[in-house]
């Protein structure tokens, strides 16, 4: 009995040791993901709004969470290029993050995926560049495309879809529809910023 409560102690010391270090590591790496992952949006949000990488984008807020970012080409807040919205979907194995522009008329600009943990080789595709080309070729097809025109082609839309990646492709294109097709209701009713 005396050795159960001696190997039971020292597991309790071992695991409270253990469970101390991790907190402490995770206290020193958090910021330094969370900087990451701000400059990535940062960098994100420039690519998607061209028009306002000499300008400003702000984000619009609603009950402290960001609902888009609106695109001006001047700092001072003039000259309205447009907008963009993360775009949030399920894949097979993660939910997929999209940040997407738009302009004023809901004709988008581009997309950049900022995250995904999708089958290697198949739904990670998503991000595959093919040789010669500067951008992925999946996300390439979004641009000049308004809200009722994202869609996979099996589901009658204009994105093609990847081989055997029917589930990402699909990810992608519905939380992009979803997620345009409001603002673009916000903007026509002139609720949007």
């Amino acid at each position: 009995m005396k050795e159960i409560i001696k190997f039971g102690g020292l597991l309790l010391l071992v695991t409270g040791v253990a469970a101390g270090l991790l907190a402490y590591v995770d206290s020193l790496t958090k910021p330094k993901i969370e900087e990451g992952k701000r400059a990535e949006q940062e960098a994100a949000l420039s690519w998607v709004l061209p028009g306002a990488r000499d300008g400003v984008i702000i984000p619009f807020c609603s009950e402290g969470e960001t609902i888009y970012y609106l695109g001006y080409a001047h700092k001072d807040t003039t000259g309205l290029v447009g907008y963009a919205f993360l775009a949030k979907g399920t894949g097979y194995s993660s939910e997929i993050e999209t940040m997407v522009g738009m302009d004023t008329s809901g004709v988008i600009t581009g997309i950049k995926i900022l995250s995904q943990k999708e089958t290697p080789g198949l739904g990670s595709r998503i991000m595959e560049i093919k040789p010669g080309d500067e951008e992925p070729w999946f996300q390439s097809q979004f641009k000049g495309k308004k809200a009722d025109q994202v869609a996979v082609e099996k589901d009658g839309g204009e994105i093609g879809s990847i081989t055997g990646a029917t589930i990402s492709s699909r990810a992608v294109t519905n939380s992009i529809r979803e997620k345009a097709l409001f603002l673009e209701k916000l903007i026509k009713e002139g609720k949007a910023k």
